[in-house]
């Protein structure tokens, strides 16, 4: 019985450690497209308008 809980207990710390990692990395991801699609928006623009 003991085991047992000591397991849950490491799972749910795991999980405790592992969430903050895990939304600062979707968050860098999610900047990351956003400052990625910032740059392909305006190098599309600056090819048209040079085109133009």
């Amino acid at each position: 019985m003991g085991r047992i809980l000591l397991i849950i207990l490491a799972v749910v710390a795991a999980l405790f450690l592992v969430g903050p990692l895990l939304g600062f990395a979707l968050g860098l991801l999610k900047w990351g497209l956003i400052i990625g699609g910032v740059a392909v928006a305006v190098v599309l623009a600056s090819k048209w308008f040079g085109r133009a």
